[in-house]
């Protein structure tokens, strides 16, 4: 559809990652691949949470929403980029446009507070291991984990509603793949500092402050194993922290880059974006299967039982027949 500078725009062309057809097709099996991974891994990673009592404990708790967070994560960005990557009219309603970047951010903003917890999690179980049971009780777990929600709520309202309450009159073609702030910014037909410093200063909130308390709360950690007599206890509370500072870098690092670099630096956003939208969700569970022995231990046995289970019923099924 053709806007005029008079006409409002109602809805949005997604240019894509590349307009390209061949590089189109690539892109679709990559993203189909990598969504499949998303949707299984954070699946299995939560039923084993569910089903094995050993890892009913805070840090799976919180483990346990981060890959809901990461699942409806991608399933808001990625499916819409599939049928995109497919289709000749790439067009996307201003309500469906308004309903996806609110999504992102309420889950985007989540995701940030939820690793801030965990980190404090980790910093009370290693720091303070007596306490820890008085601590990081079921009630204060909740607490913990509805705040991580609502506060990524809070920053979704108030950035989707500075980003949409600007006129979009001329251009409707959003260089991107997705509904993002930055990307919807540039097409706004008026002045859009005050809009930008209000996402900024969100993005403080939402970004630099839950770093800020990552970073005391590994600070402390890394005092604590380091006066640590026993080699093998230091090596444990390493090895329980190393999943999540992965997680951490790979999170943060490409969420900062988009959203609290200068505007000058903006063309590289559409690529940062795949990694923390696209990648990031798949390689979470990834991470926390093959580095945590507890939920490979919680594997195995589900796997174990599984096949037991498979074995037995086969075997009543041959002695009645």
């Amino acid at each position: 559809m053709r806007q005029t500078n008079e006409t409002w725009v109602t809805e949005f062309l997604l240019l894509g990652l590349s307009d390209d057809p061949l590089t189109q097709q690539l892109l679709f099996v990559l993203f189909l691949g990598v969504y499949l991974v998303t949707v299984l891994g954070n699946l299995l990673l939560m039923s084993l949470v569910r089903v094995d009592s050993r890892l009913h404990m805070p840090m799976y708790f919180f483990l346990c929403n981060l890959s809901l967070a990461d699942l409806c994560f991608s399933t808001n960005i990625v499916p819409q980029a599939l049928v995109h990557l497919l289709s000749r009219k790439k067009f996307i309603s201003f309500a469906r446009c308004a309903t996806q970047l609110l999504l992102f951010l309420i889950l985007g903003g989540t995701q940030c507070a939820l690793l801030a917890v965990m980190s404090y999690d980790r910093f009370v179980a290693i720091c303070n291991p007596l306490l820890y049971p008085s601590i990081m009780t079921w009630r204060v777990c909740v607490q913990l984990a509805t705040g991580s929600w609502a506060s990524g709520i809070l920053v979704a309202v108030v950035d989707t509603t500075f980003t949409l309450r600007l006129p979009y009159r001329g251009s409707s073609s959003i260089a991107h793949f997705f509904c993002e702030a930055p990307a919807l910014l540039i097409l706004a037909s008026t002045d859009t500092r005050t809009s930008e410093t209000a996402i900024f200063l969100m993005g403080i909130v939402i970004l630099l402050l839950p770093v800020s308390l990552i970073l005391v709360s590994y600070g402390r950690i890394i005092v604590t194993v380091v006066r640590m007599k026993s080699a093998s206890r230091s090596l444990k509370a390493f090895s329980t922290c190393s999943s999540h500072l992965i997680v951490v870098i790979l999170f943060y690092g490409s969420a900062i880059g988009s959203y609290m670099t200068p505007k000058s630096s903006k063309q590289q956003v559409r690529l940062v974006s795949v990694f923390y939208a696209v990648v990031t969700p798949m390689l979470n569970p990834l991470i926390y299967s093959l580095r945590n022995k507890d939920v490979k231990g919680a594997l195995r046995r589900v796997a174990k039982g599984f096949l037991q289970g498979n074995i037995g019923i086969s075997h009543c099924v041959h002695r009645l027949c």
